[in-house]
């Protein structure tokens, strides 16, 4: 189930919401802002993320942290 962020377009909350299934009633009401309980919500551009289990290989090194690019990228081997 993706997680989406949103804005209030009342109090200008930002948060985040668990997408599970939903009615198309459901989605033409929109999401309200847990806040202040707007529906007038609207969903804002975010970063994309990938959760693993710990403790699992995936055969990937992890990133160095130094520079932000995948492993290998910034030459520290």
């Amino acid at each position: 189930m993706p997680i989406y962020e949103y804005t209030c377009g009342k109090c200008n909350q930002k948060f985040d919401h668990l997408a599970r299934a939903m009615s198309s009633s459901e989605t033409a009401r929109g999401v309200k802002c847990p806040e202040c309980g707007s529906a007038q919500t609207s969903r804002v551009m975010s970063v994309f993320a990938v959760a693993s289990e710990t403790g699992k290989s995936s055969g990937i090194d992890p990133m160095c942290g130094r520079c932000g690019g995948a492993p290998g990228s910034c030459g520290m081997e």
